[in-house]
């Protein structure tokens, strides 16, 4: 299941915060702020999702994550290299490194963080 592009700013905050109130959230955007009901219709989308729940205290509610950030990002790559590049890392990697305008030191810790994964694999 995904995300709305307004659900994904919303848990980019309630990530950050790792437990917020509503107030909290609302002070995590810049201005000008959603409105309260747009937050809480949000919340309740991704509630149903089961990508958020709270703990309620009296007539307040604490939200939190219930998917890790790294979770989430992670599976939307796989399904980008595998619906846009025929199941291929290295045809995802080969597109990534010649199209984003990368800078030389950029591919250079690239480059340092393959050989490192490459030395574990080989252990």
């Amino acid at each position: 299941m995904q995300l709305s592009n307004s659900e994904e700013q919303l848990m980019e905050h309630l990530w950050q915060l790792e437990k917020a109130f509503m107030k909290d959230l609302l002070d995590a955007y810049p201005k000008p702020k959603p409105a309260t009901t747009t937050i809480a219709t949000l919340l309740k989308r991704m509630i149903d999702k089961k990508f958020v729940a709270y703990t309620e205290f009296g007539n307040s509610r604490e939200y939190y994550p219930l998917v890790k950030k790294t979770e989430y990002f992670s599976k939307h790559v796989n399904g980008l290299i595998s619906n846009f590049f025929n199941n291929s890392a290295s045809q995802f990697a080969s597109f990534f490194t010649t199209e984003t305008n990368l800078s030389a030191s950029e591919l250079e810790e690239l480059k340092k963080i393959i050989d490192g994964e490459l030395q574990k694999k080989k252990k």
